[in-house]
C-alpha cells in the first residue's frame, strides 16, 4: 500500500510540475500592452531603438506606426489592421514590428511631416524607406481602412526589397 501511494503521489507532483512550468512557459511571453490594439498575438518591440537592433539582427525590416489614442484616423486604421489576417501574419512572421505614440528624434521618419496614422518601413541596414509610399500625395505615408490590400502590396515590396538589395 505504501509503494502504491508513492507512486501516486509521484505521477500527482510530475502532473502538478508540468502544469507549472507550461503556466510559467505561458507567463514567459511579454505583456501585449505594447500592442495598443494593432495586433495582441505580435511581438512588438518598445522602442525605436530596440526595433533597430532587431531589424539588422534578424534581417528583418521593421515597420513603424506612428498613431495617437484620441485620433479618430488611428483608430479605423488600428481595426482594419488588426482584423486583417494576411497584414497580421506577415507582422507577426516577417517584420520587426513597433507602433508609437510619440515623435522619434529620427527626422527620417517624418520626411513629409508628423501626422498620424502614419506607416513607414526601414530595412535591416536601417535605411528608413521613404519610396514605400501609401496612395495619398499630400501625406505619403498615410494609410485609410480601405487601404489593407494597398498596405499588404507595400509589406511585400518591403520584404522583396531586403532579398534583391542585401
Amino acid at each position: 500500500i505504501m509503494l502504491h501511494s508513492t507512486l501516486a503521489l509521484s505521477l500527482l507532483l510530475i502532473a502538478v510540475t508540468s502544469n507549472l512550468a507550461m503556466a510559467i512557459k505561458k507567463e514567459k511571453r511579454p505583456p501585449q500592452t505594447l500592442s495598443r490594439g494593432w495586433g495582441d498575438e505580435i511581438t512588438w518591440v518598445q522602442t525605436y531603438e530596440e526595433g533597430l537592433y532587431q531589424a539588422k539582427k534578424s534581417n528583418k525590416p521593421l515597420m513603424v506606426i506612428h498613431h495617437l489614442e484620441d485620433c479618430q484616423y488611428c483608430q479605423a486604421l488600428k481595426k482594419a489592421f488588426a482584423e486583417n489576417e494576411e497584414i497580421q501574419e506577415m507582422a507577426q512572421n516577417d517584420f520587426i514590428m513597433l507602433n508609437l505614440m510619440h515623435e522619434t528624434t529620427d527626422k527620417n521618419l517624418s520626411p513629409d511631416g508628423q501626422y498620424v496614422p502614419r506607416i513607414m518601413f526601414v530595412d535591416p541596414s536601417l535605411t528608413v524607406r521613404a519610396d514605400i509610399t501609401g496612395r495619398y500625395s499630400n501625406r505619403l505615408y498615410t494609410y485609410e481602412p480601405q487601404d489593407m490590400m494597398f498596405l499588404i502590396d507595400n509589406m511585400k515590396k518591403a520584404l522583396r526589397l531586403i532579398q534583391t538589395e542585401l
